[in-house]
């Protein structure tokens, strides 16, 4: 549901149905914050390649499960429950500890990361956080603090790049209104190895 028209997935067209086809879960479920897109199925497409290319791809070096907490930050920053709530269940299904689960979201709850991550990983966080709420006071000792904690350049692009894309798509979410009403929560593509699977699962 959202406040924009879209189209369910038994009354799209053929090019519409083919993208769907290409995102659904299970019983033909296309979650509401990729038929916000339907009325231009081509920045579908777009919306997607970018999703896959930056959170679930076999070429991505830093482990998933950060990648997942560095997108649940960003949209609990952004107010985004819809993404909090969808990469929450990523988050936990990476995990597979309930104890690591419960203590990020009362770090993330009381901002206090510090009691989560160790410096280098806080250090990302700290990228993220200034990226999405101050992004125009970004200076380039921003950058440096993250080389001089340890990441590498291409993962330091990592970390901007799901920031980047979390703001996107809380944006694309908030500002068309989308919830999780009929959506099956926690869905994603599987599939890290062929940029081109998309289906969710």
């Amino acid at each position: 549901m959202s406040w924009i028209k879209t189209i369910d997935y038994n009354k799209a067209d053929s090019k519409l149905n083919s993208i769907y086809k290409r995102v659904k879960g299970p019983e033909e479920n296309v979650d509401n914050v990729l038929k916000l897109h339907s009325l231009r199925p081509h920045t579908l497409i777009g919306h997607m390649t970018l999703y896959k290319s930056v959170l679930h791809h076999s070429a991505n070096v830093l482990p998933k499960w950060y990648l997942e907490a560095i997108g649940v930050y960003v949209s609990y920053l952004n107010k985004c429950d819809y993404c909090v709530q969808h990469h929450s269940a990523g988050l936990s299904r990476l995990l597979n500890d309930t104890e690591k689960e419960n203590q990020f979201f009362k770090a993330l709850r009381k901002d206090k990361l510090e009691t989560y991550f160790d410096e280098m990983y806080l250090e990302g966080m700290r990228y993220a956080r200034k990226l999405t709420i101050a992004p125009s006071k970004m200076v380039k000792a921003d950058f440096t603090k993250l080389k001089e904690s340890g990441f590498a350049e291409g993962e330091i692009l990592e970390i901007n790049q799901v920031t980047c894309y979390f703001n996107y798509v809380n944006r694309s979410v908030l500002g068309l209104g989308a919830n999780t009403k009929g959506d099956i929560i926690g869905l994603c593509p599987k599939d890290s190895d062929n940029p081109e699977n998309w289906n969710h699962s």
